[in-house]
Formats: structure tokens, C-alpha cells, sequence
């Protein structure tokens, strides 16, 4: 009965969101981009839209959502944005991240890219334009990926941590106290392979088209490099995501390495008790603030 009623709700939230989608207006972006994807599929195949496409996504979604944090140091002004100011940037630690970066992208990852023709084809998922989903499928899908990679994040990241196995492992992301948006993804091989996975578990629960794959690229990156830019920027859209961390719930974890485990989302370290010295820190800096205020006037 339960099941029953969960999927009645979950039809009636789908038949509402076509219903309000009618009535929005046609997106200006949908012929452009509906012709630069048929025009892709008739000019390559199957095997370089998974592989080389796939690959570009990465890159170039990777290096532009982290090129504002970059330019942040650059600016002044954003300086009172950035959570730990007495810890800035600097281009040695910059480089020593660029060539990790390079080295796990295309020796790590682009080894896994490879499989993602083949994964395609074995799950038949389609390429075409006519079975792509709608934006509010991509969005929920991708909110369901989400909710499971953060999830095994949680758990295994806090794997990670013990005592036996941090040094050999975990230690090399924890390089960084204070981290910035390039160094999202600075980590050990096995690290990339261990936690990497968490990413596939929703592709492999969700996906029904090739643009799932490259959607969900995209939002995972946006949130891990939102999380490691070291700056807590306001009005940032992302903060709009039910029970979203966000940058200084990560940059906590950096700067004191126990607790606030989780990726993406507040409630794995909330029923675990695990963001408890989080919580604790966030009381004392109200209470300064407000001792501050008092001396001021």
C-alpha cells in the first residue's frame, strides 16, 4: 500500500511539473541546441560522442567552474568571502594541484571514459533527440545521483579517515587545510577509484539517454568545486538545494580533518552526530560576533 502511494504522489509531482511546463515560455537555447546535437550525431560516432565527448565535458566544465574561484584571489574585494583569510593562495600549491589534476584526468578517469561507449550499448541507452528527457527528468535524475554518491561519499570517505588507512590514502586530498576550487578533485589514484564510484551507482539507476551522463558530469562538478572554492560567495544559487552543505560546511572538514563527512548534502553527518564540532564552532563564531557587535556600540 505504501509503494502504491508513493508512487501516486510521484505521478501526481510529474503530471504537475508537465502541466506548469506547458505554459512556460519556449526556451530560446532549445533549436541551437537541438541542432548542434543532431549535428553531432550525424558527424561522429557512437564511440567518440561517449569517449571524446565525454572527455571534453569533463575538462572544460572542470577548468570554467573553477576559473572564478582562481580569479577571486586576484580580487580584493572578494577577499571577505573567503572563509579561511589568513591561509590565501599560493602558485606553488596551485601547480603542485595542476599536476595531479593532469596526471588523474587523463591516466585515471579517461581510462574509465573509455568504458562509456560500452556501457551504453550494453544498457542499450539511447543518443537520440526525440527520447531526450525533459529538463525537470534531467534535474530530478540528477538530484537522485546526487542523494546516492552522497550517501557512499559519506560512508566511505569516513572509511577513509581511520586511523590505518588515512596516511596511506586520504592524507594526500588533506594536503590542503585551506582548499580551492582546483583541488576538488587533487587526491590519491585509489581515492579517485574509491569515492569515483559513487558516482556511476546513479548513472547505473538512472540513466535513460546519453545526456543524463553529461548533465550529472556537470552538477557533481559544480557542487565539489562550490565546496572547495574556499569561498562562501552570497546569493549562490546552489544554496536553493534542500539540506546543501555547501562551502564552509566542507572547508570545515579541511581545516579541522574529523567530521562533516558527507559531499553534498547535511543529513548523513546530522544523524550520525559527525558535524557536532561543526556545530559547536558555528555557536562559538555567533557568539563572537555578537560580543563584537556589543563592543562596537
Amino acid at each position: 500500500m505504501a509503494v502504491n502511494e508513493s508512487v501516486d504522489i510521484l505521478n501526481s509531482a510529474y503530471l504537475a511539473v508537465e502541466y506548469i511546463d506547458s505554459f512556460l515560455p519556449d526556451n530560446p537555447l532549445q533549436q541551437p541546441f537541438k541542432n548542434a546535437w543532431n549535428y553531432m550525431l550525424d558527424n561522429y560516432t557512437k564511440f567518440q560522442i561517449a569517449t571524446w565527448g565525454s572527455l571534453i565535458v569533463h575538462e572544460l566544465s572542470y577548468f570554467l567552474l573553477c576559473l572564478p574561484g582562481f580569479i577571486f584571489q586576484f580580487i580584493p574585494y572578494m577577499q571577505k568571502y573567503k572563509i579561511q583569510q589568513d591561509k590565501p593562495e599560493t602558485w606553488e600549491k596551485q601547480w603542485k594541484c595542476l599536476k595531479t589534476l593532469l596526471f588523474n584526468h587523463f591516466c585515471i578517469q579517461l581510462p574509465l571514459i573509455c568504458g562509456t561507449y560500452y556501457f551504453t550499448e550494453y544498457f542499450n541507452i539511447p543518443y537520440d533527440w526525440e527520447r531526450m528527457p525533459r529538463w525537470y527528468m534531467l534535474l530530478a535524475q540528477c538530484f537522485g545521483c546526487a542523494v546516492i554518491e552522497d550517501a557512499w561519499h559519506y560512508f566511505l570517505h569516513r572509511l577513509l579517515h581511520h586511523k590505518r588507512i588515512y596516511k596511506y590514502i586520504h592524507k594526500v586530498h588533506h594536503e590542503f587545510i585551506s582548499p580551492f576550487g582546483m583541488q576538488a578533485e587533487y587526491a590519491h589514484p585509489l581515492e579517485t577509484l574509491i569515492l569515483g564510484t559513487g558516482f556511476f551507482i546513479g548513472i547505473i539507476v538512472f540513466c535513460n539517454h546519453m545526456i543524463l551522463l553529461w548533465a550529472w558530469v556537470i552538477c557533481r562538478l559544480m557542487e565539489t568545486i562550490d565546496v572547495h572554492s574556499g569561498y562562501d560567495i552570497p546569493l549562490n544559487p546552489l544554496h536553493l538545494v534542500p539540506f546543501y552543505a555547501g562551502a564552509r560546511f566542507h572547508d570545515f572538514h579541511h581545516m579541522n580533518f574529523i567530521g562533516n563527512y558527507a559531499s553534498t548534502f547535511t543529513w548523513w553527518d546530522r544523524i550520525f552526530g559527525t558535524d557536532y564540532q561543526y556545530v559547536s564552532y558555528q555557536e562559538k563564531e555567533k557568539n563572537q560576533e555578537l560580543l563584537t557587535e556589543k563592543k562596537s556600540n
